[in-house]
């Protein structure tokens, strides 16, 4: 069955009143909890200019009283960036107030001012993950934990409160490359595709995934994510309208941060796009925007063809009008959700 929930846009021009700005968010995650959503999702960034970004695990602890009963995630917390302790305690804490409803998605960052920033080389980032998932497994299963390895030491080491289920939340791996993937197969209790590249690359990322998981003898059938562009309005042009010049300004973000892979390629891409046709064009194999008969469409194909099994929709940019959100949460909560799972029933 195909889970669908939504990504929190919680990156804001910094002129805007943080708290207001923080209020809205829970109007959505309310709305989105009376409309049947699956999940909640944040993602993190920091020292991005001109604009402002909640902390993810502080806003997604914030947000738990109004989530009822869906799930909480990270798309993607950037581990190699923190100390594996503090995020197993705060992990750990967040599963016990959501009742054991949390995923933990990681990724590797690509932005080197923000390892800069935060102390961390950025020619580590990759051992430092590996090894801080072993850590953040070994606080959450065991106790008396010892642990003397290439970044991070432990002696005697005890986790409390621990999570809410013995083995500790679901790690999610998400990655663009097929290093990455092959990684989070490895690695990974899940993989985290990302919003940019096209459905046909994502679904041979989705099935490289799944061959490395085959090759090394895990024969579940693991979780699959994907941060999804979606806007649904009853009008098509209406919702092209209202989605293309946020979600195009977030894009040409993300070239100039340096994303890398086919989703670089695909940001580098929207900077071409000057009117509705290419955004159209653009939009076509890559995001869902359009009325609900398109957007059932669009979000039954991420399943069935893809291989998406939990969808984290962003319905929100920088920029964009809170109105319009509200409405399309309501749209999708009503109608959308409803369709999609009464077609895979």
């Amino acid at each position: 069955m195909l889970r669908m929930g939504i990504y929190l846009n919680s990156q804001y021009p910094d002129t805007d009143d943080p708290a207001a700005r923080l209020a809205e968010l829970v109007g959505q995650v309310r709305l989105a909890e009376s409309g049947g959503f699956d999940s909640i999702w944040a993602g993190e960034h920091h020292l991005t200019s001109g604009f402002h970004f909640f902390p993810q695990l502080a806003l997604l602890s914030h947000l738990v009283p109004y989530s009822g009963r869906m799930t909480l995630g990270t798309n993607v917390l950037l581990l190699p960036m923190h100390r594996p302790v503090d995020v197993a305690e705060q992990v750990a804490f967040i599963d016990v107030a959501c009742g054991g409803r949390f995923i933990l998605g990681a990724g590797l960052g690509y932005r080197r001012e923000e390892f800069a920033a935060l102390g961390v080389p950025f020619e580590e980032r990759v051992p430092r993950m590996v090894e801080g998932i072993s850590v953040m497994r070994r606080l959450w299963r065991e106790t008396g934990v010892d642990h003397d390895d290439s970044w991070f030491t432990l002696k005697d080491a005890t986790l409390r409160p621990g999570p809410a289920s013995a083995d500790g939340p679901p790690i999610w791996i998400g990655g663009t490359t097929d290093k990455a993937i092959r990684r989070a197969a490895h690695l990974g209790d899940g993989f985290v595709a990302g919003s940019s590249a096209s459905n046909d690359d994502v679904r041979r990322q989705v099935e490289l995934f799944l061959g490395c998981r085959a090759e090394l003898g895990l024969r579940d059938r693991p979780e699959v994510g994907r941060m999804l562009e979606v806007y649904c309005h009853e009008d098509t042009g209406e919702a092209r309208r209202r989605a293309a010049p946020h979600l195009l300004t977030k894009y040409a973000s993300y070239a100039s941060w340096g994303l890398t892979g086919s989703a670089g390629t695909a940001a580098r891409s929207a900077g071409a796009v000057t009117g509705q046709e290419d955004f159209a064009a653009l939009a076509a194999d890559r995001f869902v925007i359009g009325d609900p008969d398109e957007v059932v469409a669009g979000l039954l194909h991420q399943y069935r063809h893809v291989g998406i099994t939990h969808l984290a929709m962003r319905l929100a940019w920088p920029g964009s009008a809170p109105t319009d959100t509200l409405a399309c949460i309501e749209l999708l909560g009503n109608e959308i959700l409803p369709r999609v799972r009464a077609e895979l029933s």
